[in-house]
């Protein structure tokens, strides 16, 4: 199969390596995969062969003719522009997939484009972006969500049903929708979160408090703290594409903080108590390996 991938950063690199990776490594019942990468510098180009994440790379869209699949890996706002000036260096049958954190509005704006597309998102990143933190492990055991419609081909769906679970990722199904209110609570709030924590602690007021501050956080604050300090452009892209989830998602967190702030006002240790129980019990339910 011939695997087409537009932009070769973190997502599209680990992308291309790990098809890679599978094809080095096939048996007589896998499939091989050819990966064709497209990116804007040639240098990204040239380094994604030197690394092993593509067989070919151009910076134009002609060398994706022969593809049978193209993978969209730029950013959510760059996704219809790409497309439409891909459009017609495609074969017909080519299936076109995107791995973007919001689906309802690129499936609405894509799908009567291509009749061929199938919303993506691998649930699966680093902090770090660029093609030289890739690797071909990063979507194993990691939910890999796909957003078919009643007018997405059943063979679209399942061309990339097959290369999620080639990169080793565990493969869900749901309406768009659905995908971006559920992702609103456990992907995007947690960025507002965490970097709402980081400016919190940014406002105190008396250097040397913040500075001893700094000094001794640990692993708590590191792991809260994390998806914070991520790419900002990703943030603003959560925000922009997912508004009216993501404005619920934080005014009912909004709503815990205050139920928080008035445990502690009265002194009522015994509610904290119990909400931090609550707490204790849920937590596993979000995370596959607990």
């Amino acid at each position: 199969m011939r695997v087409g991938i537009v932009g070769l950063g973190l997502i599209g690199g680990s992308l291309g390596l790990a098809l890679r990776s599978r094809s080095a490594a096939r048996t007589d019942s896998t499939r091989n995969y050819t990966i064709l990468g497209v990116s804007r510098r040639s240098q990204v180009c040239q380094q994604a062969i030197a690394i092993g994440a593509a067989d070919e790379a151009s910076v134009n869209f002609d060398c994706l003719a022969t593809a049978d699949v193209v993978i969209l890996c730029t950013p959510i706002a760059a996704i219809e522009p790409t497309v439409r000036s891909l459009l017609p260096h495609l074969k017909s049958t080519t299936v076109l997939t995107d791995v973007g954190s919001v689906k309802a509005s690129i499936v609405e704006t894509i799908a009567p484009l291509w009749p061929n597309f199938v919303g993506g998102h691998p649930m699966a990143g680093k902090a770090e972006s660029g093609l030289d933190v890739a690797e071909a492990d990063l979507f194993v055991q990691k939910p890999y969500v796909l957003t078919p419609i009643d007018s997405t081909p059943p063979e679209a769906i399942a061309i990339v049903t097959e290369i999620a679970k080639a990169v080793g990722a565990i493969v869900y199904e749901c309406e768009p929708e659905a995908h971006d209110r559920a992702v609103a609570w456990i992907s995007h709030l947690p960025v507002m979160v965490s970097a709402s924590l980081i400016r919190a602690c940014l406002s105190e007021p008396d250097a040397t408090i913040q500075n001893l501050a700094q000094k001794l956080a640990s692993s708590g604050f590191r792991d809260a703290s994390r998806v914070g300090g991520g790419v900002p452009e990703l943030g603003v892209m959560m925000a922009c594409y997912n508004q009216a989830a993501l404005r619920q998602a934080l005014l009912i967190y909004r709503d815990r903080l205050d139920e928080m702030i008035d445990c502690v006002d009265r002194a009522d240790w015994d509610a904290i108590e119990a909400l931090l129980t609550e707490t204790q019990a849920a937590r596993p339910r979000f995370l596959q390996e607990d």
